[in-house]
């Protein structure tokens, strides 16, 4: 323990030093280490250990974040409130449980992550790509989805009351048992979206039609 409590004070000694700020932690055990508010723009954390880190209010702009684990053990704490994660990479990163409210995700990339019962309230999530990403009882309420990818995505059970999916692409999207309350889907593509079971309540359509409280089944 002695020995892992050292490591962790070095790569964060090496991560805030002036004259030396490493940019490569890709791999590397990052279990738990509190970065709150660091600027980590540009940096290589591919495959990293992040479970439980504190990244509230970092700049992870253009950071690479694929296939990192960032999953979240206590849902009390918040590791990435108010982040700005704008065209970072986060292709198969492990997000579950992950606190992201109010963070910027700007053109970020969710290939295929796992963002289950994620928190993702009120976040900017403007031309993001979350093709085939997992957002099963992932919570999105007011969150800013224009013209976000979301092709082949699994929102099954998703919290989306009053978001903003305006132009975005919901293509093979599953949304059984999701709730769109509120929701505006002005222009959106739902071609073959599964929305068995959805809550439709005074959610805008396509259409620009407004859709009465009732269950939509295809």
């Amino acid at each position: 323990m002695k020995n892992y409590a050292a490591q962790q004070e070095f790569i964060l000694s090496q991560i805030t030093n002036k004259y030396y700020q490493r940019r490569d932690y890709s791999g590397c055990d990052l279990r738990g280490i509190d970065l709150k508010g660091i600027d980590l723009s540009g940096v290589n954390f591919i495959g990293a250990d992040l479970r439980d880190a504190n990244l509230c209010g970092c700049i992870l702009t253009r950071a690479n974040l694929s296939g990192a684990n960032l999953m979240q053990a206590n849902l009390r704490e918040a590791n990435l409130y108010e982040a700005s994660l704008c065209e970072a990479n986060l292709i198969n990163a492990d997000l579950t449980r992950a606190n992201l409210c109010g963070t910027f995700l700007w053109r970020a990339k969710f290939t295929g992550s796992n963002l289950w019962s994620a928190s993702l309230c009120d976040v900017d999530l403007r031309e993001a790509d979350l093709s085939e990403a997992k957002l099963i009882e992932a919570s999105l309420i007011e969150a800013n989805l224009v013209r976000a990818n979301l092709t082949g995505a699994k929102l099954c059970g998703a919290k989306l009351l009053e978001a903003n999916l305006t132009e975005a692409n919901l293509t093979g999207a599953d949304l059984t048992w999701a709730n769109l309350t509120k929701a505006n889907l002005n222009k959106a593509n739902l071609w073959e979206t599964n929305l068995i079971y959805a809550k439709l309540r005074d959610t805008i359509m396509p259409d620009g039609t407004i859709k009465q409280p009732q269950i939509m089944i295809y």
